[in-house]
């Protein structure tokens, strides 16, 4: 739970109440948040978390198992209640590792989408770790100075280092209790050797980031999540440290309590669930080897983690604090992007879907995302001229985007990869079905709007008319012939185009109204 009256300040805050909800579909249990937001605050309405243990579902091949998706459907069935009332735009439902992982992801996304109404978005490792800071940050507000946070997931752990609201450095290291439960206590047995195996491969993993941050440095260790308030809940209960404390004694003397269980069935401890206590020594192990690593005296629990990140990163959304419009202005800046001809695309890109929004019932976050694939189409020409699109899909695609969810890079990479020559139907057919139409419409406009920038013009380029019939694109171009014959060649190459993915564009010139 929040803390004290759980609410938290968030800067540039609207005093409109909006009701906002997170599910945040972890690897070991899914977590559901629903909280009103108004002038900076957020009061909870309600939160449930459930054991669904998703990563233990994952077999050889990384293929998650029937059983395990029925586990994480039938708990949805219950989160659903809960977010009717939600407006859609207010909703986000993340996964993590565990869905990063399984190769047959997208079947169980489908699912649950069609069961929840709602799209389903896949978060990278270091946008969980943003996202994560950001909750804790905000359950830390009045706490001043550089702290460390850590998130022993089912699945990954997070570690970032952060002052005030702003990550200073993020990682996302492929150990949680889940996985390590079944690498190294898969047959339930506890002893040393294997306890101290399991730490041994979470400092293997801890090596690639240990002495970068150990030189950026903190003043305060804070732990979230499961596997550390559950460590400090039996450490309080047993008397060993203050509440919400962890010291690396009394987390010692815990390790040695858990190998004299001799097995995980006979692990119980007061201040433990019962529906953790399976995975709670591998949570530990990950937990030694980071205090091992990082020399670490004592840590504190935080409330706040990942589900209220979301809420925090959703509120402000599409505002001044949008971290994903500060994730693009870097790329921009990388890239060395001309801002004057995204710019000039931009605006043609943006009058373009004003004629046709309300016939292709488009809604202002495809006005956003069309906006921002104009600003970003030339990002490629900075690896080479030579099928530059491309090159900007793959940078969009494969870059770390704080902000963005793996759907929003995909939409994003299509559109730049879209831009120009021949049309994309692979990378289409790639897209979420649900976001294929709408998608690919907008790519039409973006490419219709760099053709008409295409001499890189001082003056605004010429005028067009669109009018739509069904998918079927008709152009006017209202300028004299003799002043657009480049365009004119270009349009003329477009519908080719066009006409070769399946796509009608007819184009109407002055005076006539030939199909060509």
């Amino acid at each position: 739970m929040l803390s004290d009256s759980a609410t938290r300040r968030m800067p540039s805050a609207s005093d409109t109440s909006r009701r906002l909800a997170a599910i945040d579909l972890g690897s070991n249990s899914f977590h559901l948040l629903v909280a009103n937001y108004q002038s900076g605050q957020l009061q909870v309405v309600a939160k449930l978390g459930e054991k669904v243990q998703l990563a233990a579902g994952l077999d050889a091949e990384n293929r998650l198992s029937e059983a395990a998706m029925q586990r994480a459907l039938d708990c949805l069935a219950r989160f659903a209640p809960f977010i009717g009332d939600t407006p859609p735009d207010q909703l986000r439902i993340v996964g993590t590792n565990a869905l990063r992982a399984a190769s047959n992801s997208r079947e169980f996304i489908d699912r649950a989408e069609a069961q929840l109404g709602h799209g389903i978005e896949i978060i990278a490792g270091r946008e969980e770790a943003r996202l994560i800071y950001l909750g804790a940050a905000h359950a830390l507000a009045e706490v001043h100075g550089r702290r460390l946070i850590v998130d022993i997931g089912g699945g990954s752990t997070e570690y970032i280092i952060g002052e005030n609201f702003a990550p200073l450095a993020l990682e996302s290291l492929h150990m949680g209790c889940v996985t390590y439960t079944q690498r190294f206590f898969g047959d339930g047995e506890l002893s040393e050797k294997r306890f101290r195996r399991a730490e041994l491969a979470a400092l293997s993993e801890l090596a690639n980031i240990r002495r970068a941050y150990r030189a950026l440095g903190w003043a305060d260790p804070v732990g979230s999540s499961g596997t550390i308030k559950a460590a400090a809940a039996v450490l309080a209960a047993s008397g060993e440290c203050p509440e919400g404390v962890i010291e690396h004694e009394a987390l010692l003397s815990l390790r040695k309590r858990l190998i004299k269980c001799k097995r995980l069935d006979q692990v119980a401890m007061e201040g433990l669930k019962e529906d953790r206590a399976s995975v709670f020594p591998a949570g530990i192990a990950i937990l030694c080897a980071t205090f091992e690593a990082f020399d670490l005296a004592e840590m504190r629990f935080a409330d706040g983690a990942l589900r209220e990140g979301v809420l925090y990163d959703l509120a402000g959304r599409n505002t001044a604090e949008d971290s994903r419009r500060q994730s693009l202005a870097t790329l921009r800046r990388r890239y060395g992007v001309d801002h004057d001809q995204a710019e000039r695309v931009a605006v043609t890109a943006r009058a373009l879907f004003e004629q046709v929004r309300s016939d292709w019932a488009l809604v202002d976050e495809h006005a956003q995302f069309l906006d921002w694939a104009a600003q970003l189409h030339e990002i490629g020409l900075a690896i080479s001229h030579s099928q530059f699109h491309r090159h900007g899909a793959y940078l969009l695609n494969h870059s770390d985007l704080p902000g963005f969810s793996r759907p929003e890079q995909q939409v994003l990479a299509f559109l730049v990869r879209a831009h120009r020559r021949k049309f994309p139907l692979k990378e289409l057919d790639n897209l979420p079905q649900a976001l294929q139409r709408p998608y690919a419409r907008l790519a039409r406009l973006l490419r219709l709007a760099v053709l008409m920038n295409h001499s890189r013009p001082e003056t605004p380029t010429p005028g067009i008319e669109l009018a739509t019939d069904g998918d079927n694109l008709i152009l006017t171009l209202l300028t004299p012939l003799d002043d657009a014959a480049l365009l004119i060649t270009d349009l003329e190459q477009e519908v080719e185009y066009q006409a070769a993915a399946g796509i009608s564009l007819t184009l109407v010139l002055p005076g006539q109204a030939d199909e060509v």
